[in-house]
């Protein structure tokens, strides 16, 4: 399957939300998609959806973090929700979204992604675990399910911080 990767428009957003619906077991991420689109991090150009013959099958959502570190803040990515139709999982849609998303983070100028997801999963796009690299979040996760990907080579080697996630996220 080829999916056509582009960014969500405004008429997108109830096609997103069923995606994420139908993705999940609660409707948490779809309402974190949601109110995304409100927050100051949210980067639409980042904000992914993947079409298949004008029906939209996928959304992965990229959004601004920041680092605090002790010179200052420093700016990064955090992925998800990612999500597929169940009946097009397995087909390499999620796969097309996060590669086709590091791609425009780069041209964006983020120098890595963090996120909170599946440890057998996420390796083979480059995540690692992220407290490695002296990142630490405000939940309580286990090592291999927080991960980061260097997205600039050596964008890990000054990161170590707290990643501070967006309100919405923090409302989760």
């Amino acid at each position: 399957m080829n999916p056509v990767i582009r960014s969500e428009q405004p008429d997108d957003f109830p096609a997103v939300r069923e995606v994420n619906l139908a993705a999940f077991d609660t409707a948490t991420e779809a309402d974190l998609a949601d109110a995304m689109r409100e927050a100051p991090e949210y980067v639409p150009e980042l904000s992914l959806i993947a079409e298949l013959d004008g029906q939209i099958v996928g959304h992965a959502l990229f959004s601004e973090v920041t680092v605090e570190q002790k010179t200052g803040e420093l700016r990064a990515l955090s992925l998800g929700p990612i999500a597929v139709l169940p009946e097009y999982q397995r087909n390499g849609i999620g796969s097309a979204m996060i590669e086709h998303g590091h791609r425009r983070a780069r041209e964006l100028g983020y120098p890595f992604v963090v996120l909170i997801g599946h440890p057998w999963y996420y390796p083979r796009f480059g995540y690692v675990p992220a407290r490695e690299h002296g990142l630490v979040t405000i939940w309580d996760v286990s090592d291999p399910v927080f991960m980061v990907c260097e997205l600039e080579p050596g964008a890990l080697k000054h990161a170590a911080g707290e990643i501070r996630y967006p309100e919405p996220f923090r409302n989760l």
